[in-house]
């Protein structure tokens, strides 16, 4: 069973103007498929029969290609669900409550994670992350995740956002804080929040 694209849940325009159509075409089309490509070509024997969290979860015992282009894949597939048109706002009920339990208040955390995805030097990822229950805020290099065994960062990602360049680079240039400050109007908190209740 090879890994294939998923199909993005929405038009590529549908969530402009924070993040224009062209960036979510070449994003979606261009990177995340070869991503899909790339880790299927590197995969071999028993592990293309493997769920994409199994082999995350070893991945030190993998070659590169599979590090690289396996986390690209979960990553991207995260990345398109927990964003919709006309999101935004804040949480409710028990993520919302999780939220202010770990970090005193929404706000908070907003300044922390965008501070998480501002400074991440280079490519990466800024994740929110569940353990039991319990919400913390961590960066991962590359197309690395907290799935993966080599992470510093570990827990259940149930928010992540993409601070490659790639993402961006079309709309705001070198401006990430202005990206990260617009994408709060594109989180889908319903699907954050499914995937809190599942991590739990």
């Amino acid at each position: 069973m090879a890994f294939t694209l998923p199909n993005l849940p929405y038009a590529f325009n549908a969530l402009e103007p924070h993040i224009d159509a062209k960036t979510m075409e070449i994003h979606h089309d261009k990177h995340h498929a070869a991503y899909v490509n790339n880790l299927n070509a590197a995969l071999t024997g028993d592990d293309v029969n493997k769920s994409i969290e199994d082999i995350l979860k070893d991945i030190s015992k993998y070659s590169p290609a599979v590090r690289n282009n396996g986390g690209g894949h979960y990553n991207h597939s995260l990345f398109w669900t927990i964003m919709k048109q006309g999101g935004g706002g804040a949480p409710t009920g028990a993520l919302a409550d999780a939220i202010k339990a770990a970090f005193t208040s929404f706000d908070e955390f907003k300044t922390k994670f965008a501070g998480a995805g501002a400074t991440r030097f280079g490519s990466g990822w800024a994740w929110l992350v569940s353990n039991g229950g319990k919400l913390s805020i961590g960066s991962t290099p590359n197309q690395d995740n907290p799935l993966m065994d080599v992470s510093e960062l570990k827990g259940t990602p149930i928010m992540g956002l993409d601070v490659w360049e790639h993402a961006y680079y079309l709309h705001y240039q070198n401006r990430r804080p202005d990206y990260i400050t617009a994408w709060w109007n594109v989180i889908n908190w319903e699907e954050v929040a499914k995937r809190f209740a599942s991590a739990k």
